[in-house]
């Protein structure tokens, strides 16, 4: 019997060793980096938010060479029937940081702009010593609007010379009254120039007029034992400078009757620890009408049950205790949103509406070139792939309207909204109406693409989608 357990524990062995080695380069291997030169211009200018004040606060980076100069931004407040080219500039002074990455170097500027007035309209340029850039606009809210809407994308990490920045142009196009821009991690492929150089080509035109809102996804971080997240994460994304709790990036902002909490997900369990801490002060002395937590990994998977148990045995029953209307999620390139109630609270004097949400409304969205294999969990109700995705969040005074839309055909997927009577929260699906499409085009030598095949084809069947 011995001499039996003994063949038993080698096979097992060499099973885990076959295992680990197919997965190898998707744990450890990270690709290379071309070697670069910098701009010796201003160049990857990038507005974002400046502290947790969306209204009136704004910060701005960008990248210049490959030493810091003495450097600002020339700030004008643009009044109605004033010629902007006569207004006097404020110099806002810039802070400067060399970042070596692991084939070059470059110069990262950032300035905070604060105390912004509301309602205004601000022209700026960044300036590096004597070069300058073009100058750019952007707006801000008046103070106690009641009315507010953005638009969020899950993972981009678009290819070189892909069509993100085309799908963006297209969605602010076809929403005008976005104020600002969410991502959901992965904005970039992977850390390197040539991908940070996509990336920007990607916000061109966006990215220096609106707020770009992002988090931390595994595409930004250098694969390892360890992770590890290079700093000119933060030099761009320039927020996290001021907002990070120890080595977490985390940030929080609130933006009119809104307030987003951004969390790192793809750390290890001590830090998860102190972001959940972090999370629990912060909703608990938000005073916002709407919450809404945006993380990459998702909650509850749509790749499988046991995917994402951490970080949803960290922060799920927060979230459900403290209110949390929206949990944006990206990571698993499809669409799926999900939704609980509590039928014992359904009223009669409002048919059209579902039962109080006994928790947030959970969506995972992605607008990568790359689409994935799902599960078809009966948790969820509504499915999408094949296709890539954007979400528009829109609150006017006591409702808020959260839509899905094809990035590519510009066509609506998926909508619904939630009323808040006084802390009592009803829900109307709307999105039941708008038939899911569910594509794929399986590799016939690939037993895991025919095993989806058929999953999608029962469940298909199931809710009789042609």
């Amino acid at each position: 019997m011995r001499h039996y357990s003994r063949y038993i524990w080698v096979l097992l062995v060499v099973a885990v060793c076959c295992w680990c080695a197919s997965r190898w380069d998707v744990w450890f291997e990270n690709p290379e980096e071309g070697a670069y030169e910098p701009s010796k211009v201003p160049t990857r200018v990038l507005l974002t938010f400046g502290d947790e004040n969306g209204n009136i606060s704004r910060n701005v980076s960008w990248t210049c060479g490959k030493e810091v100069r003495p450097s600002e931004v020339e700030l004008m407040d643009i009044n109605d029937n004033v010629n902007p080219d006569s207004l006097p500039s404020n110099l806002i002074p810039a802070t400067g940081e060399v970042f070596e990455s692991r084939s070059g170097k470059a110069a990262y500027y950032m300035a905070r702009m604060r105390d912004l007035k509301a309602g205004h309209t601000y022209r700026y340029r960044v300036c590096t010593g004597e070069k300058k850039s073009d100058w750019f606009e952007f707006h801000l809210p008046q103070a106690h609007e009641q009315e507010t809407s953005f638009l969020y994308m899950g993972d981009i990490q678009d290819s070189i010379g892909g069509i993100a920045n085309q799908l963006l142009k297209k969605a602010f196009k076809q929403n005008p009254d976005a104020a600002f821009f969410v991502c959901g991690g992965d904005l970039t492929e992977r850390p390197t120039d040539a991908y940070w150089g996509e990336t920007f080509a990607s916000l061109d035109s966006i990215g220096q007029t609106l707020p770009v809102l992002t988090i931390t996804g595994n595409h930004d971080y250098l694969k390892g034992v360890i992770c590890q997240l290079e700093r000119r994460f933060s030099l761009i994304h320039s927020y996290f400078l001021d907002s990070m709790v120890g080595e977490n990036q985390v940030f929080t902002v609130r933006y009119n009757d809104i307030q987003l909490f951004c969390l790192d997900s793809n750390r290890e369990f001590f830090y998860l620890w102190t972001q959940r801490q972090w999370l629990e002060e912060q909703l608990a002395k938000s005073t916002a009408t709407w919450k809404i937590v945006v993380l990459h990994h998702p909650l509850y998977s749509i790749r499988g049950n046991m995917n994402n148990l951490i970080q949803r045995w960290m922060f799920d029953d927060l979230i459900r205790e403290q209110g949390v209307d929206i949990v944006l999620q990206g990571h698993e390139h499809a669409y799926a949103r999900m939704t609980n109630t509590q039928t014992s609270t359904f009223s009669s004097a409002k048919p059209n509406l579902k039962p109080q949400t006994s928790n947030p409304i959970y969506t995972v969205s992605h607008c990568s070139p790359k689409s994935y294999r799902i599960e078809f969990d009966e948790r969820f109700d509504k499915f999408g792939t094949g296709s890539r995705y954007y979400q528009k969040v829109h609150t006017k005074g006591d409702t808020l309207f959260l839509t899905a839309w094809d990035a590519n055909e510009g066509t609506l997927y998926d909508s619904l909204y939630i009323i808040n009577n006084k802390g009592t929260k009803m829900l109307k699906d709307c999105g039941k109406d708008i038939p899911e499409k569910i594509e794929f085009t399986p590799n016939p030598d690939n037993k895991k693409d025919v095993a989806f095949a058929e999953r999608i084809q029962e469940y298909k069947q199931r809710k009789h989608i042609k």
